[in-house]
């Protein structure tokens, strides 16, 4: 059934030819985007202490909300261990629940 609507993962769009796009000389430009490295992985922090206010905020937008794993470049331990920490932080109001 994938055949019949283009196969692959264009989402729907529907079968193209290939052929065309050689024709004109203009290809595609490829884009590959570098994969990102856990900060705490790579300078080997093993407990981030939620009372380094300055490591914490870089990871809190002007919002307050905390980042997702996707923009924050952590992996999942990490992630984990800086949202306990920055709950800890926002209990002691070292860090405020959100803006004015």
């Amino acid at each position: 059934m994938s055949e019949e609507r283009g196969g692959g993962r264009g989402g729907g769009r529907g079968g193209r030819d290939k052929d065309k796009d050689k024709g004109k000389g203009e290809g595609r430009r490829t884009f590959s985007r570098r994969r990102r490295v856990c900060k705490f992985c790579a300078e080997r922090i093993d407990y981030i202490n939620y009372k380094d206010v300055r490591q914490l905020a870089g990871f809190i937008p002007e919002r307050g909300k905390m980042q997702p794993r996707r923009i924050s470049g952590a992996c999942a331990t990490h992630q984990r261990k800086l949202q306990t920490a920055i709950a800890r932080a926002r209990q002691l109001a070292l860090i405020p629940y959100v803006t004015d």
